[in-house]
């Protein structure tokens, strides 16, 4: 028998790790505790509407093709991905909308529109993250960082980059206006980030959308899912749907397989967790003493904002609204100082609109159009009773909607659910309702955050948005990758048994 494989969890990065662990030799398992592999890209079909539940963008399709390429298949024979341009649309709190686009000349000509002397700072960012990008991600994104030797290496680069300042102050030093900076300085929100405290590295994604472009799948992120998943069993895996993991079994410092919430016990040579790297600590290893990650240091530890998300569909189309859309409110530091630090629901909000049938049209009925509204909102620790808050919260999102892009949405509305950070806690046993595990703050990022190779156990490895090196499908899938370079050849494996 091949050496034994077991991956918790079938997001993105516990998929991507299943591939490339099958693709070495191992036979893995899968364990899911839903009823579909996805995690939080699972998808919810009704009525004829396809809504993609979690990510919609992808930035670095390049990784997702290494999936297929260590598997000697190509990505276009099960996938199709298609690019977008302009990238996604903004709309400005005064009514003003932004192309983010590819073209250049475009992009000066709408900056020279706001602040003419901020066109010469717009051509010093994109170098400036093209820099950061060129160290931070294509030189250590995939790399391991659970030596110290690694981070003392890197840190005269990473110093030099500015990852003392954030985001906000790193886009700062370019632009004068407020716009701008908004502008420039909202990206670390799509991975969990508040832009006023995340570390300045996180302007690389400026320069990540620039170089391989914003692209969306054909039938949904559900379908590149299923070509994961395919992968997965050409290389001999299984995937388990309902099926729980209770806890991750140890004997003599070593992770020897895991309990399910049946009570039955699975044996494995190696462990992957694409689980919550909190949730991995705190409830799969609640019985092992532990020494980094006790229960006062994970409560101590940051977490990112949650998010409040409105699946809908309308029995008309809105042609005029773009692929990706942002409606940004009328604050910005405030309203994230109300999200991250006072931890209050307000009243006002940023809003991530996704139409997916402007590209897509078979993801609804004809005629009609599927939508998803995503919110950032306070995570759990804020106290808000979403059972209570839930309902006037989307009928809030709701007149916003209809005030700015969706006239007549309410009688236009056909199906509706919703996702708040309850969800997030029970269904994506994710601690606090954080969306996306640890707040990616300098000191919780590359060594600081918990290592892809557990320091509590032997064979114990971690993948997802809560290790390094974060958030985002680019960051999930690289914390795939680095398993290539921790763990053990099967064939080691084999000749210790």
């Amino acid at each position: 028998m091949k050496p034994h494989a077991i991956v918790i969890g079938s997001g993105f990065g516990g998929l991507a790790a299943a591939v490339r662990l099958g693709a070495r030799g191992y036979r893995v398992t899968v364990l899911e505790k839903l009823d579909a592999p996805g995690g939080r890209a699972y998808v919810y079909r009704e009525a004829g509407y396809t809504f993609d539940a979690g990510p919609t963008i992808i930035t670095a399709p390049y990784l997702f093709e290494e999936l297929w390429q260590v598997s000697g298949r190509r990505m276009a024979d099960d996938v199709t991905v298609k690019a977008l341009d302009p990238f996604y649309e903004v709309r400005f709190d005064d009514g003003q909308i932004f192309k983010y686009t590819a073209d250049l000349a475009q992009m000066r000509a709408q900056i020279a529109a706001i602040e003419p002397a901020d066109v010469p700072g717009f051509e010093r960012f994109l170098e400036a993250s093209k820099t950061i990008f060129a160290t931070a991600f294509a030189e250590l994104a995939d790399q391991p960082f659970h030596e110290l030797s690694t981070l003392f290496a890197a840190a005269p680069d990473l110093l030099r980059l500015g990852g003392h300042r954030s985001v906000y102050s790193e886009v700062s030093r370019f632009f004068k206006s407020e716009k701008l900076r908004l502008l420039f300085s909202f990206h670390p929100l799509l991975i969990g980030g508040n832009p006023f405290t995340t570390t300045a590295y996180y302007c690389l994604i400026a320069h990540l959308e620039r170089t391989y472009g914003v692209h969306y799948a054909e039938g949904g992120m559900g379908a590149l899912v299923r070509g994961i998943v395919g992968l997965v069993e050409q290389h001999g895996g299984t995937i388990r749907c309902n099926t729980g993991v209770d806890k991750i079994l140890v004997e003599n410092g070593r992770a020897v397989g895991v309990q399910l919430e049946d009570g039955s016990r699975l044996e494995a040579d190696v462990v992957v967790s694409n689980a919550d790297a909190a949730t991995t600590y705190q409830k799969l290893l609640r019985d092992h003493p532990r020494r980094r990650w006790t229960d006062a240091k994970l409560a101590r530890a940051s977490y990112s904002m949650s998010l409040f998300v409105w699946y809908f569909g309308t029995s008309r189309r809105y042609d005029d609204v773009y692929h990706h859309m942002m409606v940004l409110g009328p604050r910005y530091k405030a309203l994230l100082d109300d999200i991250f630090i006072r931890k209050h629901l307000a009243d006002d909000f940023s809003l991530y609109l996704h139409r997916p049938t402007a590209s897509d049209a078979s993801l609804a009925p004809p005629g009609h159009d599927a939508f998803y509204v995503l919110a950032p909102v306070p995570n759990l620790l804020s106290g808000t009773d979403w059972r209570e808050h839930a309902e006037p919260y989307r009928a809030a999102v709701q007149r916003r909607l209809e005030e700015t892009v969706l006239p007549g949405l309410g009688a236009a509305l056909t199906v509706s659910k919703m996702l708040t950070p309850i969800d997030f806690r029970d269904r994506l046993s994710s601690v606090n309702g954080a969306a996306f595990a640890l707040e990616p703050k300098l000191f919780q990022s590359a060594w600081f955050r918990p290592h892809n190779k557990s320091e509590e156990l032997d064979r114990l490895y971690l993948v997802g948005a809560g290790t390094h090196p974060g958030a985002g499908l680019p960051g999930v899938v690289s914390s795939a990758k680095i398993l290539d370079e921790i763990v053990p050849d099967p064939s080691v494996i084999a000749a210790r048994r």
